[in-house]
């Protein structure tokens, strides 16, 4: 494992030895992406970006770096096949969380986001997914794929082996559903929340957090949940989305009153004349770890 310093600027205080871990898990699995291509350059991008990330946070009013030991995994040479895939991801999972981190994945293609939630479905009974995204990514099969980046979201609430079988999902910056997928959704209003980007300056944070209250939690960041005149470099940019601000209320808020067990930020394809792109990303999983680790104490 490699030190935090490789993503981010060294100068800051120690790090006390007993702070919590984080292992960031770079996974640029990258089979189905129906449109723009690279997100699996992804993962380099982001921890590429990060040493230009400033270290004190003004929100939070403190270094947050100095709340977490975090390690950056080497990234694996990946399995062919989603099945494979997942599976692998599963076990670094399962092993950053056997270690004591708390695993921070970076991809790749949405798809890893039903590999990586398994160790903690096994673990914990209702598991709520915080997921930021464009698209519901509710379908059932798209192109003959079942694992297709389109039908992550859907592979997220299906039983895993050993897991429980209630894992619900709260999401938010939807503006693509298709027909298909609105019989799962009228069928599942129980454990699918949807928070449609249309109707994001009406957003009732009480409302958002209320089904993450007291609970164990995933954050899935599909990057084109962001606007697309602010997050271009993704395989499906999307105008009507969110920007920062609209993001980091809603992380804040839910990191105030559940546990976080785990994130992915996936679906950056860089382009080299977007690198504010990957700046974006590195910021946000920098904010996401103060949220969890500084804020909380």
């Amino acid at each position: 494992m490699a030190r935090y310093a490789l993503m981010f600027d060294e100068n800051h205080d120690p790090i006390p030895a007993d702070a919590p871990k984080v292992r960031v898990i770079p996974f640029g699995y990258e089979e189905s992406v129906s449109y723009g291509y690279g997100a699996a350059d992804g993962p380099a991008a982001i921890i590429a970006a990060a040493p230009q990330v400033e270290l004190f946070d003004e929100e939070l009013w403190c270094e947050p770096i100095l709340s977490f030991n975090t390690e950056v995994a080497k990234q694996p040479e990946i399995a062919k096949g989603p099945e494979a895939a997942l599976q692998q991801l599963d076990d670094l999972v399962e092993t950053a969380l056997s270690d004591g981190a708390f695993p921070l994945v970076f991809g790749g293609e949405h798809t890893i986001t039903a590999g990586a939630i398994r160790p903690l479905v096994r673990r914990h009974p209702d598991l709520v997914l915080l997921h930021f995204d464009a698209h519901a990514d509710l379908r059932d099969i798209y192109e003959d794929n079942r694992h297709s980046h389109a039908c992550a979201i859907r592979r997220c609430l299906e039983p895993v082996e050993g897991g429980h079988e209630d894992v619900s999902v709260v999401s938010l910056g939807i503006r693509n559903i298709s027909r298909t997928e609105i019989p799962f959704l009228e069928a599942n209003r129980d454990r699918v929340h949807i928070h449609w980007a249309k109707d994001k300056a009406q957003w009732n944070i009480e409302d958002i957090i209320a089904p993450l209250r007291g609970k164990k939690v995933w954050v899935t960041i599909d990057v084109d949940g962001f606007d697309g005149s602010v997050m271009p470099a993704t395989g499906t940019p999307e105008p009507g989305g969110m920007f920062w601000d609209d993001v980091t209320r809603v992380l804040r808020a839910a990191a105030e009153v559940s546990d976080w067990v785990g994130a992915d930020i996936n679906e950056l394809a860089p382009k080299p004349e977007l690198h504010a792109c990957d700046f974006l990303c590195a910021k946000l999983a920098y904010k996401l770890l103060g949220y969890n680790f500084a804020m909380r104490g």
